[in-house]
């Protein structure tokens, strides 16, 4: 019974937080910076458009400037494609995402990478399946 529980508190944490870039940035945890993602595919019909949140963890001493670099797979698009996420900007980036009438259904991927001023970069993909309407 604990068993079950544990898994079943270990899921519900990683819905809520999502999927995590490796980190990059600094050397450790506290000089670093993740990006985050939706954990699960974002569905999106044919036509329509959505958006989602990327999200910038920084460590506590990591105060850098994070160009995001945005890149959708062809066949979908997305915007903006480039941001720079201030050191002192809310840690949330909205990107919309579109999805022509026309576009074949199945699974898309989105490319965010986040690169610091100094240090290294990181990146992550945001999947986008395209179901019927």
């Amino acid at each position: 019974m604990k068993t079950a529980m544990v898994i079943v508190m270990t899921l519900a944490l990683t819905v809520v937080f999502g999927c995590m870039s490796p980190k990059g940035g600094g050397m450790s945890k506290d000089e670093g910076f993740k990006i985050q993602v939706p954990m699960f595919a974002t569905d999106i019909k044919q036509g329509d458009r959505q958006t989602i949140n990327v999200t910038v963890r920084r460590g506590e001493l990591f105060k850098q400037d994070v160009r995001l670099e945005i890149k959708a797979s062809e066949g979908i698009s997305v915007t903006p494609t480039n941001v720079l996420v201030k050191a002192s900007d809310t840690k949330d980036v909205p990107l919309q995402i579109a999805v022509p009438k026309n576009a074949a259904l199945g699974e898309y991927r989105v490319f965010v990478k986040g690169t610091p001023q100094t240090g290294e970069p990181t990146s992550i993909e945001i999947k986008v399946k395209v179901v019927a309407p």
